[in-house]
């Protein structure tokens, strides 16, 4: 199976059949993963979809394959590309990079001003979004939008964030910001991930112990600064 007996396109409005679909394997993936994500409905998914705010996957049979959709924060200034998912019977074949590089065509296109970003714990993920130009940074670069961060409740380390200050949690912070000139640079920090995926592995390990301290002395930036160290070795 390969990338070639997918469709990936703008979701249409006669999409929201899938949406129980999409909305059931979301839940199902995190739950699989030990992780949280903000909770969406159906009827929520579904007007992504009526919006042109959502990208979905296809196998040429017809069998629905993945998702992700478009919101933004902070009045446009922000935008997050979330909920991506692929089903089970069809991952490993290339489609999440797909779908993601067709929802970040799709933010650009609609919001070419806007700084594109995510959070993610998975070292897939960061891959997908280092060779699109996202950085890692710090959470205070984030949108800082009440309404984003209350989806974070739904997420089994919510109560970390919480003690933070949403300073710092489990996830890596990652940001495109158009207005820089830095994307040359995330594409060689892609390379490097995929080089070293075991160093990623070990900086997880060292976050994980520093975050759940209970008065934890390094900050992110500190965080930030021995992950840049390991993969420079």
């Amino acid at each position: 199976m390969d990338i070639n007996e997918f469709i990936v396109q703008v979701a249409l409005p006669e999409h929201r059949v899938f949406a129980e679909q999409i909305v059931t394997e979301m839940a199902e993936s995190a739950k699989a993963r030990g992780t949280g994500i903000a909770k969406r409905s159906p009827d929520y998914v579904a007007n992504k979809m009526q919006e042109g705010k959502a990208v979905i996957a296809f196998h040429k049979d017809g069998r629905w394959a993945g998702f992700c959709y478009i919101e933004t924060w902070s009045h446009g200034q922000f935008v997050a590309n979330s909920g991506l998912i692929v089903s089970p019977e069809f991952r490993k074949a290339g489609l999440a990079h797909a779908i993601k590089e067709k929802v970040f065509e799709l933010s650009r296109a609609l919001y070419p001003k806007a700084k594109i970003f995510g959070l993610t714990t998975g070292l897939a993920v960061m891959k997908i979004n280092s060779d699109l130009g996202y950085e890692p940074v710090t959470y205070s670069e984030l949108t800082q939008d009440e309404e984003f961060w209350k989806g974070c409740q739904s997420c089994v380390n919510f109560e970390i964030l919480k003690m933070k200050e949403r300073k710092n949690c489990m996830c890596t912070a990652m940001l495109y910001d158009p207005a820089t000139q830095k994307h040359d640079a995330a594409k060689k920090f892609a390379e490097e991930l995929q080089k070293k995926p075991k160093l990623y592995e070990r900086f997880m390990r060292i976050k994980q112990r520093l975050v759940v301290k209970p008065k934890p002395k390094p900050g992110l930036k500190v965080l930030m600064f021995l992950f840049t160290l390991l993969f420079n070795k």
